[in-house]
């Protein structure tokens, strides 16, 4: 990922006027449903609060809680795998499925498979995904990654859509009606579910005290993927654990309306083991492989701990300025918005995505709506300063730190300081910039860009008091 890349896709989303549109008007309406869910300001924030203790709480104990978790899921009957990065945890996927000569999976909504790139990796093993999210299934059809954690296609109207489904879909009939477009999905789909030897899907949440796996979706699609076929692989981050039943609740209560302004998803299903053998209902087997990739390391990390408080509701997203202005496949990366700005860099290195990090205006939203209290503008200020400054002595330094440190953007900053503390030097600048105003540049590189140049009054501040005093 590098500079020029990120620069470019920003200038064709900001030059796409019909995807500018399409996440104005989505991302609108999800502010506004949130708005109407949360009615009282005082409750919203003892919510807050009780959401974010109980996962700070599961993030500092969470060693402990993954063995718990272990063993609960095996006590259970469900075969725990653990993959300390992406190539694992598609190695130990493709295995499975190689082992049960399957070539052909419906799959979930996860946004931590798209994380490892387990599609791509399945595919080259000859193993046909099929995404069940409707979402999913749209950007399929498309070859597109998700622009937007909850809802992946977002960016697409249903003109777009229709005219995807015409095209791949046979015997499609030309319409533009959202009952319709679904229906047509769900037909297309249904047989898939029949006839894949496995389902794979992502976790919401894992509760350690009872070995249970939770997934909330709207469609049923995440329902049918997970029992229909007679193997589950659920793949998700270590992060993801709570320690009890009881801390799942407040968590349910707000992710929903947070993400899209419910008040609560069509499903939750509460996973705890294969199907029993008087059931008929179920996979005979269940799988979950627990991912690292990374999440140790920033759990460790006193600086940077509160990324992982994340619940992947995609409120800062939402609410992003920035975002709402460039759509998500312009960061280039799997988390888009504040989040992936705080993640990206800590999980890829800040030598590869460092410069995400200019994708912020700093506004303070994302750190007001996040409703488990993550601080992200903090964290984003943060990241900036390691991207540029070298790690202070006994420090650990992240992935590239100092990699974004221009010599001579530093320079002219060493220049800035030393002029200010120098009243006489900065006096004498002072009146001949506002002496020279008129002939100084328009143009001053890319921050001109979008932006027109301050030209400096005709005095200076203490020119104007001196006169007033004087006065």
């Amino acid at each position: 990922m590098s500079g020029d890349d990120f620069d470019q896709r920003i200038r064709s989303a900001l030059g796409d006027d019909q995807l500018r549109a399409n996440f104005h008007a989505a991302m609108q309406g999800f502010i506004e449903r949130r708005a109407a869910q949360f009615p009282d300001p005082e409750d919203l924030q003892r919510r807050r609060d009780r959401a974010a203790a109980i996962r700070e709480h599961s993030l500092r104990r969470l060693p402990e809680l993954l063995e718990t978790l272990e063993r609960q899921l095996t006590a259970n009957g469900i075969c725990v795998h653990w993959a300390r990065d992406a190539g694992a945890a598609n190695r130990i996927v493709a295995g499975l499925l190689a082992e049960r000569g399957i070539g052909k999976v419906v799959k979930g909504k996860s946004m931590v498979t798209e994380e490892i790139g387990l599609n791509d990796h399945l595919a080259a093993q000859g193993v046909q995904v099929i995404e069940s999210d409707l979402g999913e299934f749209i950007i399929q059809l498309a070859g597109e990654a998700p622009s937007h954690i909850v809802v992946p296609a977002v960016h697409k109207n249903r003109r777009e859509i229709a005219d995807l489904f015409r095209r791949h879909i046979r015997g499609v009939e030309v319409t533009e009606g959202v009952d319709e477009l679904t229906a047509i999905a769900r037909r297309e789909l249904r047989h898939q579910f029949a006839t894949a030897g496995a389902g794979i899907s992502g976790v919401n949440f894992l509760v350690a005290e009872t070995g249970t796996l939770c997934l909330i979706e709207n469609e049923g699609n995440g329902r049918m993927t997970t029992t229909v076929p007679p193997l589950h692989i659920a793949v998700t981050g270590i992060e993801k654990v709570i320690p009890k039943l009881e801390d799942l609740p407040p968590l349910l209560d707000l992710l929903p309306k947070s993400a899209t302004g419910q008040p609560i998803t069509t499903y939750v299903n509460l996973i705890s083991g294969p199907r029993p053998p008087d059931e008929l209902d179920g996979p005979r087997e269940v799988h979950l492989v627990l991912i690292d990739n990374g999440r140790s390391r920033i759990q460790s990390d006193e600086r940077f701990i509160d990324t992982l408080r994340c619940i992947r509701c995609g409120a800062c997203i939402n609410h992003c300025p920035v975002f709402v202005e460039i759509g998500g496949h312009a960061y280039g990366s799997t988390y888009p918005g504040p989040i992936g700005l705080v993640l990206e860099p800590q999980r890829m290195g800040l030598d590869r995505a460092g410069d995400l990090l200019s994708a912020c205006t700093l506004c303070g939203r994302c750190g007001e709506v996040c409703p488990v209290r993550i601080p992200l503008p903090k964290l984003i200020g943060r990241l900036r300063r390691f991207a540029v400054e070298p790690a202070e002595d006994g420090a650990t330094p992240l992935a590239g730190q100092g990699s974004q440190r221009r010599a001579l953007e530093a320079l002219l900053w060493r220049i800035w300081a030393w002029v200010y503390a120098h009243p006489r030097i900065y006096g004498g600048l002072a009146w001949l910039l506002t002496r020279s105003r008129r002939w100084l540049p328009q143009r001053i590189g890319g921050w001109s860009r979008y932006r027109s140049v301050p030209r400096p009054a005709s005095r200076s501040l203490h020119e104007r008091m001196k006169q007033r005093r004087r006065q």
